[in-house]
């Protein structure tokens, strides 16, 4: 049985060549194209050039053509561009990432890839998918990169294309995160018997490296690659302007900031003062001291599931009071000696928003712990009725 196409953009970034590793992984019979459109990161194609070779010599071998597109993209204006101005740095959600959206770069990418993809399913008679590594981090800033944006120009192709029911776009990722991308990355290069740093250390994800293909470490792309690596407790192979430790600190802080500067815009002011500030809510003024539906509650900075409502027991102390907290919470302890006393806080360990503290007098059959929480750091959501 011959095995399914599949036509990808391999940028020789993080993300397709994440994506290039799952469908190798998933056994597809894989064709790359990257595309040279002017950009001022140029060094990702001789990164990809060089993945694709270190691949064919672990015995997998990759279909890898390099587009000149220069010429078309000369038109466009953006600061990704050879032609453009200063690529800006900072927070990769942050309104000035929108300078380094290139017009109509995803649908034209896309395109090409489609065309392929139909030319080979006629050749071969198999069906072809289209795969790109756009993921939900882009969303924000690349209208280009939204699932909305695919099914739109899925549908225009399909109805503009003899042979269209043999292609199909493949998006593994467009409700992912970097991290997750990093996580699958991960499986398919264990699968596959590779080298995880040999592999990442033939991709690069600055928009502006310097003349040594290093990369600077500031733009937003680069915050969110670093930030991805330290979330699964790696270090990144690749070499940056500054040592890992300096990039690191600065990816750690600008993410900081703009969190702080967002939950401040988004938060009430209780919210933010519990949450952010490590403050206390007055007892018995809480919107959930009584609450007794069922349903779950939610840490209000990030939306991570902290407790059910089977979790919660009335103590009498004026804050809502839970015995224990849901597998997935991976609430954090820290010893608190603030105000004379010595306690034990307790923090999101996703978002480190100050969530409470916890006694050791709660009900023993649940094993004897009273996690006191302030409502404002609780999100509540009730359960459907059956």
């Amino acid at each position: 049985m011959t095995r399914q196409n599949a036509v990808m953009a391999l940028s020789g970034g993080m993300d397709s060549s994440s994506l290039l590793l799952h469908l190798i992984q998933q056994e597809f019979n894989v064709t790359c194209l990257s595309f040279d459109y002017g950009q001022k990161h140029r060094i990702e194609l001789e990164r990809a050039k060089s993945l694709v070779v270190y691949l064919k010599g672990e015995g997998h071998e990759v279909h890898h053509r390099i587009v000149d597109l220069k010429s078309a993209f000369g038109l466009f204006k953006s600061d990704l561009l050879e032609s453009g101005g200063d690529v800006p740095e900072g927070h990769y959600e942050e309104d000035s990432m929108k300078a380094t959206v290139v017009p109509n770069r995803n649908a034209i990418f896309s395109s090409l890839l489609y065309g392929t993809a139909l030319s080979l399913s006629e050749k071969n008679g198999n069906k072809s998918a289209v795969a790109l590594g756009v993921h939900s981090g882009d969303h924000a800033i690349y209208p280009d990169c939204r699932p909305e944006f695919y099914n739109a120009l899925g549908h225009a192709f399909a109805i503009g294309n003899w042979g269209s029911e043999a292609v199909h776009f493949y998006l593994p990722y467009v409700d992912s995160n970097k991290e997750g991308i990093l996580k699958d990355a991960e499986h398919a290069i264990g699968a596959l018997g590779l080298d995880f740093d040999e592999v990442f250390s033939r991709t690069i994800t600055s928009y502006s490296p310097d003349a040594d293909g290093r990369s600077s470490g500031r733009t937003g792309s680069d915050v969110e690659r670093i930030l991805a690596f330290h979330s699964l407790g790696r270090k990144d192979p690749i070499d940056y302007v500054d040592s890992w430790d300096v990039a690191l600190e600065h990816a750690l802080a600008t993410e900081k900031a703009h969190k702080e500067a967002e939950y401040k815009e988004r938060l009430s002011a209780i919210q933010f003062h519990v949450t952010r500030e490590s403050g206390t809510e007055r007892a018995f003024t809480g919107q959930y001291y009584d609450e007794k539906r069922v349903g779950e509650y939610f840490c209000i900075c990030c939306e991570r599931l902290l407790f059910t409502s089977s979790m919660k027991f009335d103590s009498g102390c004026g804050w809502p009071s839970f015995h224990t907290e849901h597998h997935d919470a991976g609430i954090i302890r820290i010893e608190d000696r603030t105000h004379g006393m010595l306690r034990i806080e307790v923090r999101c360990e996703q978002c480190d928003a100050h969530l409470g503290h916890v006694f050791p007098d709660g009900p023993r059959q649940h094993g004897g712990e009273r996690y006191c929480i302030n409502s404002a750091s609780l999100k509540f959501n009730e359960e459907d009725e059956p």
